[in-house]
């Protein structure tokens, strides 16, 4: 009988159960809980206020509503009791969204313009530059006292003029125009330069003349057919455009020459009856005409299918070298025969991924080198390695395996490590030798792991810039064709293309890497249909 059943008997009162007892630590995890989620909201809500400021400044209402969406949805989830799975789910797919398709997104919306030097603006910012790049000073023109500075870096950010009046009035000029500056914002000397500026980053003398033609051709918008450009370092002058815009023509008349400049808004540019271009233009779409223009385009035409031919080579020759030697070496060392020194061994296979890729690129490069480099004066030849179209080839896939063999063998010592020994050692017992328990058993169950790392491998090397712009910068060079060189990549052939020559074409870049982006996922996504096949194989 149970106690209760005996305490009912007896008549005795039944006892009641304990009351349990809480969980120690329960209210200080729910308020550290509540803490966390106080900031991360709060966390969420300042980079919302700091990325609408400039879009509302804009007047990018587009993107206002984007992010009021998203930091509403974020409130949503993190408040709700409910969507337990999406509360994990969503800052891994907001990062996903802004670093992955965005950037992508832009990619492709940048392909279909002219976007590039000299089209970089609006149509109105292309002639108001037009029209102060042309101004000449007249005897009555108002002068300033010049600071030069930069806005963010002191050699990549765009400039800006200080100027200083003659009533001590400090504005900062730049490509937009005039901004007053508080004086509180500035330091003056008594020359009247400014020494200091908030926001702002003076230029040294060094810097200035790194960017003296930049300089130059300089000139701050002010009116209607006016602007400031500089007079040496220290001064400037505010003028008059000789090249004006005329609204009922929709064309600029150079008053000097008298020759008009008709608006062509299909180019983004003005052009003369003669066919010449005004350097100055504005943004358009132009459809698929960077695409057009580097497959038909005879400059890049004639030598695009040798590029690919080459840059799948060179992908697939790096992808299986690595693989084999870096197997190779991870079988040697999975091995259960001693040996001294293992882990000395594999700390001294791992090195080259330990080095600094561009620092060792450029010491292999030197290594090559005909008259000094340490191999020819090793082996005592005199081969110019890296000046013959085939030897320059095998010396930048000697030096990518180099580079690249630590990694892969890493990966195959964990998926080696990974596979039961027991299966290789029954398959032994059935009779069959080391290289076939190997081929059968082991390298298909090695495959079904490492098949996603060969293709991530070929996808990297395909774009693999570093490796052939610091070993060989794409050459050698035939005489016939100084743009194409006998090791040039995709991507290190578009990037001569868009940023050797006149100006950086951001938009006939962008095409190109769509091009190269559409050729690796089609290639990625056959050798993964074949990984897929293969682990159906191996269930």
């Amino acid at each position: 009988m149970t106690a209760v059943a005996r305490n009912a008997a007896a008549g005795a009162p039944e006892r009641a159960p304990a009351p349990t007892s809480r969980v120690r630590g329960a209210p200080s995890a729910s308020v550290a809980g509540l803490a966390l989620k106080i900031g991360a909201l709060g966390l969420a809500s300042a980079l919302a206020i700091w990325a609408a400021v400039p879009l509302v400044g804009a007047a990018n209402w587009i993107g206002v509503g984007i992010v009021a969406a998203v930091t509403a949805l974020v409130f949503y989830v993190y408040l709700s009791p409910r969507h337990v799975p999406l509360k994990y789910l969503l800052p891994g797919t907001l990062l996903l969204i802004a670093f992955q398709i965005l950037p992508v997104l832009y990619t492709v919306s940048t392909s279909v313009t002219n976007f590039g030097d000299g089209h970089r603006g609006d149509k109105e910012q292309a002639i108001a530059a037009i029209e102060a790049y042309s101004v000449v000073r007249s005897p009555d023109s108002p002068s300033y006292t010049l600071t030069v500075a930069a806005d963010g870096d002191p050699a990549t950010g765009d400039l800006v003029f200080l100027l200083t009046a003659a009533d001590g009035t400090v504005y900062a000029g730049d490509a937009e125009g005039l901004t007053e500056l508080d004086a509180d914002d500035v330091a003056v000397d008594p020359s009247g330069k400014v020494t200091e500026a908030e926001d702002y980053t003076v230029l040294t003398t060094a810097e200035i003349n790194e960017r003296g033609n930049e300089i130059a051709d300089f000139a701050v918008p002010t009116g209607d057919g006016t602007g400031i450009r500089s007079s040496g370092l220290s001064m400037a002058y505010e003028g008059r455009a000789t090249r004006t815009y005329q609204e009922d023509c929709d064309c600029v008349v150079d008053s000097a020459t008298g020759v008009e400049y008709v608006a062509d808004d299909a180019a983004g540019a003005f052009v003369s009856a003669d066919g010449q271009r005004l350097l100055q233009g504005w943004q358009v779409g132009v459809g698929f005409d960077n695409f057009l223009r580097f497959v038909t385009d005879p400059t890049t035409a004639s030598s695009f299918l040798s590029i690919l031919t080459w840059n799948i080579g060179f992908a697939a020759g790096t992808t299986l070298l690595v693989f084999a030697l870096g197997l190779g070496l991870a079988l040697l060392m999975h091995t259960r025969t001693p040996l001294r020194g293992r882990t000395l061994y594999r700390i001294l296979l791992v090195l080259p991924y330990a080095m600094p890729s561009f620092a060792m690129l450029l010491l292999w490069r030197d290594m090559f080198n005909t008259d000094f480099g340490l191999i020819n004066r090793v082996l005592g030849l005199d081969v110019n390695w890296l000046g013959n179209a085939w030897t320059a080839r095998g010396s930048i896939l000697l030096v990518n395996t180099w580079l690249g063999f630590p990694y892969m063998f890493l990966v195959a010592t964990g998926a080696l490590q990974s596979i039961p020994r027991e299966l290789g050692q029954a398959a032994r017992i059935d009779g069959a030798g080391a290289w076939q328990a190997f081929r059968h058993v082991t390298l298909p169950l090695l495959m079904v792991a490492m098949t996603p790392i060969l293709v991530s491998t070929f996808a990297f090397n395909f774009n693999n810039f570093n490796a052939v712009w610091l070993t060989t910068a794409g050459g050698p060079f035939r005489p016939d064709n100084p743009l194409a060189g006998a090791t040039d990549l995709l991507i290190t052939y578009t990037f001569r293309l868009a940023f050797g020559g006149q100006g950086a074409q951001y938009g006939f870049a962008s095409a190109v890497s769509v091009l190269i982006f559409l050729i690796v996922a089609l290639l990625s996504v056959v050798s993964l249909r074949q990984s897929r096949s293969l682990e159906e194989v191996n269930r």
